[in-house]
């Protein structure tokens, strides 16, 4: 007969498995592969779904995998907190479209990708990062890696290194301070606002 030690070191060792399984399906990989499947599916369905409809589908991923706010806050740099409420939610929103309007089009099609995740992340002072592979048809390979943070909403996209370099957020802060600077919040807004319409277009 099993004694009750044995018993309790048992259930620990399932619960100690269960939580790594669990982590497992919430933390920053797990983040990256279920947006990787929402891209897959609509690059696949692009031509049927039509701009609108990939649009659509990937909305609410986007929403969930990236920290819209927060990278808004970082491209707008020291400027955001001399902004009003109304002109700090009006750039988010117009940032957002912009990002959603920006995957939309570029992955309009499919022709044999495949997305690839290391399972072994980077942590760095800023946060975890991801590392991936957008594989084409043809072999070759675009590195995508993500830097990543955990809040309330779970592990979201904060940045976006192409080539495990560059950076996106510093690519958009470099030009969204230039359009500041130039005419303030109403300009960013009306910047980004007219960039979707063209990649609408």
């Amino acid at each position: 007969m099993i004694s009750r030690r044995a018993f309790f070191a048992a259930a620990l060792a399932v619960a100690a498995v269960s939580q790594r399984f669990a982590a497992a399906e919430t933390g920053p990989v797990a983040a990256i592969k279920a947006f990787y499947d929402t891209l897959l599916a609509t690059m696949k369905d692009g031509p049927e779904l039509g701009f609108k409809g990939r649009s659509q589908k990937l909305d609410p991923a986007i929403h969930r995998a990236f920290d819209l706010p927060l990278m808004t806050r970082l491209m707008v740099g020291p400027p955001w907190v001399a902004l009003t409420a109304e002109q700090q939610q009006q750039l988010v929103a117009a940032f957002s479209e912009f990002s959603v309007a920006t995957y939309a089009n570029r992955f309009d099609d499919y022709s044999g990708e495949r997305f690839q995740v290391d399972p072994a992340t980077t942590t760095t002072a800023n946060g975890v990062i991801v590392h991936s592979k957008l594989v084409k048809s043809d072999g070759d390979s675009v590195q995508l890696d993500y830097l990543m943070h955990e809040d309330e909403a779970g592990w979201q996209i904060v940045d976006v290194y192409l080539s495990g370099t560059v950076s996106e957020l510093a690519t958009r802060r470099s030009e969204f301070s230039s359009v500041m600077r130039r005419g303030g919040a109403d300009a960013l807004v009306d910047a980004l606002q007219k960039k979707a319409a063209q990649l609408r277009s």
